[in-house]
Parts: C-alpha cells; sequence; structure tokens
C-alpha cells in the first residue's frame, strides 16, 4: 500500500504530465509567435553559428528566424509545425501518451489498455 506521500507524488507527477504540456503551448501561443516545433529549430539552429563574425553571426540569426518562422504561427507550414507540436513534442513529454493518456488516438478502436 502506498503511503500517502507516495500517493501525492504520483498525483502530482499524473497531473504535470496532464498539463505542462497545455500550458507550454498556450504560453507560445499568446507570448511567442512560436509552437514548439519552431521553438526547438530556432533553438537547434541556434547552436550551429560557425563563425565569431558579428555581421555573419546576424545574417545567420536572420536566416534561423525565417526558417523557424515557417513551421510557428503565421507561417506557411504552421499545420505541420503545429501536427509536429502536437503529436511529436507533447507525445514524446507524456512518454508517446496523448492528451487523454492512451497510446492511440482514442476514436480508433484498438487493444484494451492502448486507447486508456
Amino acid at each position: 500500500m502506498a503511503t500517502n506521500m507516495e500517493w501525492a507524488k504520483q498525483k502530482y507527477n499524473e497531473q504535470y504530465e496532464n498539463w505542462m504540456p497545455w500550458i507550454e503551448d498556450t504560453f507560445l501561443k499568446y507570448f511567442t509567435k512560436d509552437n514548439k516545433a519552431s521553438y526547438s529549430t530556432k533553438e537547434q539552429l541556434d547552436k550551429a553559428k560557425v563563425t565569431g563574425v558579428d555581421q555573419i553571426d546576424t545574417l545567420q540569426d536572420g536566416v534561423h528566424g525565417v526558417v523557424a518562422g515557417q513551421v510557428g504561427q503565421g507561417g506557411l507550414l504552421q499545420p505541420v509545425g503545429d501536427l509536429a507540436s502536437k503529436e511529436g513534442v507533447n507525445r514524446a513529454e507524456r512518454g508517446g501518451k496523448d492528451e487523454k493518456g492512451g497510446f492511440l488516438p482514442t476514436g480508433v478502436p484498438g487493444i484494451p489498455g492502448l486507447t486508456k
């Protein structure tokens, strides 16, 4: 039998797993022009600076912003970025589960336990 502290820790982790991806998505939606896909793309591209020359680094920053902006809000590939954010990044953060806790979409008939 789990102690009260173990039970509280388990419930906290369940709620964190359920709510944190939504909180992150909402923050990015209202306070930036990014979704998780564009944010992580921009973050990875920023690590790829090849010179220490300010002019070239500024040019790279601009190119990185354009590339990441295409999968962000209002970008040409926003639907792709939103799908990658929801089905890729959020599922990875939840250990492969969707927002309802199942591994398969809930509308798909499947093996009991996979759809929760």
